[in-house]
């Protein structure tokens, strides 16, 4: 296996916007940790085309899907500059191969967090800001069918994301129980709280940052960390009007062109 070769069919695929087949068709084997090298790659192709990294996302927080995906931890991907899309700014679909939208509560760190032994607490500690937010998913194999090393190895599907209002302070409030309303069109698409994300949304921005400390690495000061969706993801398509509007937290909303 040329693990410098399968980040390259992820990073073509993305550039081309042409979707490819999982890469563990053709390597049955591939395990996760494996995938987080290739994703290393990925990453770092992105940076070498002048991408800055600015936070990180997490996946799979949901014990429901841990348990569908026969997984028992969440995933970690990598946020680069280039993916934040500005408030009012629409999103622009043909940049994606397939996007889907999703709603979560973001984190703006305002200290360095890293370590084998960060709780939750130090999470909320250490939070200088939390966001209403949209993440924009945009897998780079066909139909979304992949396995977990797949999509780990392709930056856990990292293409975009969104915050809104104006920010709030994380001591103010109990996030397990902020409640969000995740719209299309109007159209109710689901309903949730902050306790749907491993049960606290900072929990799984510690466990981050823990995951994190077995590969020598951590988040620094300013960095985003999107903590996890709280709903299943939507597919979208020029036209259509996303909006997530939390409890205490504000609404965040995007247009698709």
């Amino acid at each position: 296996m040329n693990k410098t070769e399968l980040a390259e069919r992820l990073i073509r695929a993305a550039s081309d916007r042409v979707a490819t087949t999982p890469l563990t068709d053709d390597f049955p084997d591939l395990d996760v940790d494996t995938a987080y090298t290739i994703q290393d790659s990925v990453v770092e192709a992105r940076r070498a085309s002048g991408a800055v990294i600015v936070g990180a996302k997490l996946g799979l927080t949901s014990k429901a899907k841990q348990e569908q995906m026969n997984v028992d931890e969440p995933l970690y991907g990598w946020l680069s500059h280039d993916m934040h899309i500005d408030t009012g700014e629409p999103l622009v679909c043909d940049r994606f191969i397939q996007p889907r939208c999703e709603p979560e509560i973001a984190f703006l760190l305002g200290e360095d967090l890293s370590g084998p032994d960060v709780s939750a607490a130090r999470v909320i500690a250490a939070t200088q800001l939390v966001f209403p937010a949209i993440d924009v998913l945009d897998s780079r194999f066909a139909g979304y069918s992949f396995t977990l090393p797949d999509v780990v190895a392709d930056n856990s599907s990292c293409a975009g994301f969104v915050l809104g209002g104006q920010g709030s302070s994380p001591s103010n409030f109990d996030m397990r129980l902020t409640g969000c309303v995740f719209e299309k069109n109007g159209s109710l698409i689901a309903t949730a709280s902050g306790a749907a994300v491993l049960g606290h949304p900072a929990a799984s921005v510690a466990w981050l940052v823990r995951k994190l400390a077995e590969r020598g690495q951590g988040l620094t000061a300013g960095h985003i960390v999107l903590a996890g969706s709280m709903t299943e993801a939507v597919a979208v398509e020029p036209g259509d009007v996303v909006t997530a509007r939390f409890d205490r937290l504000g609404t965040v909303e995007i247009s698709c062109i």
